[in-house]
């Protein structure tokens, strides 16, 4: 008999050439650092993922604007360079409109919702998508006048805080989340809904949480993973509580559900749903309700706040800049009325604050990966059908050839002789047939939310406190916990 020692060396041995034979990359694949069998080059990241889109910089310097990464077995590359991702997506987006699916996104949502659906279910639900949206009020005074009312709500609870220290954290969160449940569910929260605010935290937790190492683990491996305990064992069960609060709306929407008068995306979604009575052919069914609902009520919550939450801390740390928004605000709407989106146009600094930090503010640095359909060929390299793609906005958005000062807040970047100037490299909402369906609804968010609390008040950092501006890496990059006060300016 074979020593046991022997047996075992034999059985590594076998086990990592089997792995190399089979996960082994093809002629002309983009280049890319050494990988280590079954994790790859996870470890490459000094085991924190929140770095991740920092680390992979170094690589882009070392092997160019086209390079190779393995997730455990997932295999990846990342485009960097605006030519690149030009052609991606939109010379070449048929082959690139899928959304890769994980091990985790599949236990959770099984190819379901809007964010990481694909093909025949993703087309049903984004088109059924817009079009609720529209039918809301998306692009009408009437949601506008949502958005208003709401800024005016924000405005109230902020200046209870009567300039003193404050986390401006789940008021913000709360606002804006108030905009897309007003669509969704056809109602607002108040501020102090203990129920609501239980929800809006665990948005944020299962945000922050799906980025920690044991969730990548899980991915990598799913098999093993799921019988030992971490965070990826959190994160299922705080979506099952968000699951489980879609599910009592859409309960409370049947017991007076009228068909002829839509009043929200549920009862919208109860409508379709009544005409595909065979789900085997639809994907309007209960399951793709809830998910959709949740990815409507993630993304629409969780993009917008973080983004406000970084232009309150740069406006706290740059105060000149702060002073020229009031200056402009004072001079085109003065303090007696609201603003409004027709007020942007005559606006340009305001505009160019608000797009200098979603520059700054990088919130989605590799923006939602796709994954190739069928076998292409991209700058000379060969990319076999399945790999998964990730965009490189950390480099577009801090690209030395594009910003005159690619680290430093500068609204400057986006203004020319005084005007506001639309800049071709700078996709925060990505671009092509699967950007974000909620950029209009986003961006009137962001001028009105901001415009609104600029005109109310002046932020400043706290007596003696030094704010930072490090980060918090979750599926978003947002700053970490910080105090301000909002001093009232009337």
């Amino acid at each position: 008999m074979p020593h046991p020692m022997t047996l075992l060396l034999a059985s590594v041995t076998f086990l990592i050439l089997a792995y190399y034979i089979k996960s082994r990359h093809p002629k002309n694949y983009p280049p890319g650092p050494w990988r280590l069998p079954f994790v790859g080059n996870l470890f490459q990241f000094d085991l924190d993922v929140s770095q991740l889109h920092v680390g992979i910089q170094q690589f882009v310097k070392k092997y160019g604007n086209l390079i190779s990464l393995d997730f455990g077995n997932i295999p990846s590359v990342v485009i960097t360079g605006m030519p690149l991702i030009k052609e991606v997506f939109s010379q070449m987006e048929q082959n690139f409109l899928k959304r890769p699916i994980t091990p985790l996104r599949e236990h959770i949502f099984n190819n379901n919702g809007l964010v990481f659906s694909s093909g025949q279910i993703w087309k049903e639900q984004r088109r059924f998508a817009l079009m609720t949206f529209k039918n809301f009020g998306l692009g009408k005074k009437s949601l506008e006048q949502r958005i208003q009312e709401e800024a005016l709500h924000l405005a109230d609870v902020i200046g209870e805080e009567k300039g003193q220290p404050f986390d401006p954290n789940f008021k913000i969160t709360n606002g804006v989340s108030n905009i897309i449940c007003s669509i969704t569910f056809g109602k607002r929260f108040e501020y102090d809904d203990g129920q609501f605010q239980e929800l809006l935290k665990l948005i944020n937790e299962v945000i922050c949480l799906e980025a920690s190492m044991m969730c990548v683990l899980y991915n990598v491996f799913p098999s093993i993973m799921k019988y030992l305990p971490g965070s990826h064992q959190t994160v299922f069960r705080k979506w099952e509580k968000l699951k489980l609060f879609v599910s009592q709306m859409m309960d409370s929407h049947r017991k007076d559900w009228n068909p002829e008068e839509p009043r929200d995306f549920i009862d919208a979604f109860f409508t379709e749903m009544a005409k595909h009575p065979d789900k085997t052919t639809t994907s309007f069914n209960e399951e793709n309700l809830i998910c959709s609902t949740l990815d409507l009520l993630v993304a629409g919550t969780e993009t917008t706040s973080v983004t406000l939450l970084w232009a309150l801390l740069y406006m706290s740390i740059h105060q000149e800049v702060q002073e020229k928004v009031q200056a402009e605000i004072d001079r085109v709407i003065g303090h007696g009325r609201q603003p409004g989106t027709a007020d942007r146009e005559s606006m340009p600094y305001t505009n160019a604050v608000i797009h200098e930090v979603q520059r700054m503010g990088n919130i989605n640095p590799l923006n939602v990966p796709r994954e190739v359909t069928a076998d292409s060929t991209l700058a000379g390299f060969h990319l076999p059908k399945g790999t998964m793609v990730l965009t490189n906005l950390t480099a577009l958005h801090r690209d030395p050839k594009e910003w005159a000062t690619p680290d430093t807040f500068n609204p400057e970047h986006f203004l020319e002789n005084g005007q506001f100037k639309k800049r071709e490299s700078f996709l925060p909402f990505s671009m092509g047939k699967r950007a974000c369906l909620g950029e209009q609804l986003a961006r009137s968010e962001l001028f009105i939310f901001f415009t609104a609390l600029i005109q109310k008040f002046t932020f400043k950092p706290p007596v003696n406190e030094k704010l930072s501006l490090k980060f918090r890496m979750g599926l978003t990059i947002s700053p970490v916990s910080y105090r301000i006060c909002a001093v009232p300016r009337l």
